[in-house]
């Protein structure tokens, strides 16, 4: 059996194949091969015979990790923030990285990441687009407000009908004006954008499996959950039953916080945020509201701030709502007040 590591960059792929012999791996070849050249890559692999190959979970790497599942025994995806060897490695080159993927898979030692499906990384696609898009209407929505205060002419419903009215009809420098009309212009434009891909994410929702659907009814009992929460959290947790537990979700949020203990000593660090911002960002939005309108939910709010502090307390119930909606889901069950505190 050979061992394949492939080191994949945007431009080219560095491959190192090694076997073991006498439980010791022996490199016996390395290529390295443009992107561009699919037809390269292929005879490449196909002249390996039986092999195995490992490739880190970079941008990018699912064009190649399906070609390579083609000819391959096994096509492993190995996780790129555990495998910091190569990251902290003193003396990184392609060769070398090529190498350590390779003898790390001969000895079954890469730690695996998940691989999304089709349906997954579409959902995410159109997910995070909504995202920027939202985010880019309220830079505008900003700018202009900025612009406005500047003549003591900002409104609370500016961006009404009529506020928009009165905003287009103020004396303003001319340079100012024509940056206002501009703004205003690009806020039409991102607003039809938003409507273009909310359309395509009704759409998408109605093609999803039964699972998918009755997932999202799951959601939708909980109180404060609505369809932009809903298509985030499906959307970034992808296949739910891959996590083993409910701290695995809450790591993959980045919502656990770190921890330091050495010689009995233990200190609490800050939240780790090395998961999936959007899902963080989504689960703290429902944090917000749950402990403004959630009579059992600010009760437990009002506790954990008196002793941690406002901002600590909303990330905690931030984890522990997260935990209840991998509840739901892992179950199937409706949302259920939680007891009184």
């Amino acid at each position: 059996m050979k061992y394949v590591g492939a080191d994949l960059h945007k431009k080219s792929i560095s491959f190192c194949v090694v076997e073991i012999v006498d439980r010791t791996t022996h490199v016996i070849q390395r290529r390295r091969i443009l992107c561009q050249d699919v037809a390269q890559i292929k005879d490449f692999l196909r002249m390996l015979g039986l092999f195995q190959i490992t490739v880190e979970a970079t941008i990018g790497y699912d064009w190649f990790a399906g070609v390579a599942e083609k000819y391959a025994e096994r096509v492993v995806i190995a996780h790129a923030g555990k495998l910091r060897i190569i990251a902290e490695s003193t003396c990184k080159t392609d060769k070398i990285d090529a190498r350590i993927l390779a003898e790390f898979l001969a000895h079954n030692m890469i730690p695996e990441a998940w691989r999304a499906t089709p349906r997954v990384r579409q959902h995410r696609s159109l997910v995070r687009r909504r995202q920027k898009i939202q985010s880019r209407i309220t830079a505008i929505k900003n700018t202009i407000r900025g612009v406005l205060t500047r003549y003591n002419a900002d409104r609370q419903d500016l961006f009404s009908k009529l506020g928009r009215l009165a905003s287009q009809q103020l004396q303003l420098l001319a340079e100012e004006r024509w940056l206002l009309e501009d703004l205003w212009e690009d806020f039409d434009e991102a607003c039809r954008r938003l409507e273009k891909v909310e359309e395509r994410l009704v759409r998408f929702a109605s093609q999803g499996t039964i699972r998918e659907h009755e997932a999202r009814a799951v959601l939708a009992t909980m109180p404060g959950v609505g369809l932009v929460t809903i298509d985030v959290l499906l959307a970034e947790l992808g296949d739910w039953e891959r996590f083993g537990s409910g701290d695995a979700v809450v790591a993959f949020a980045g919502l656990a916080p770190g921890v330091r203990e050495s010689d009995g000593r233990r200190k609490d660090l800050r939240l780790t945020k090395a998961g999936s911002p959007l899902l963080r960002w989504v689960m703290v939005q429902l944090a917000h509201r749950m402990k403004r309108n959630s009579c059992r939910w600010q009760v437990v709010f009002d506790r954990l701030s008196q002793r941690v502090g406002k901002k600590k307390a909303t990330c905690a119930i931030a984890r522990r709502l997260l935990l209840v909606v991998y509840a739901m889901l892992r179950d199937g069950k409706a949302y259920q007040l939680p007891a009184a505190a």
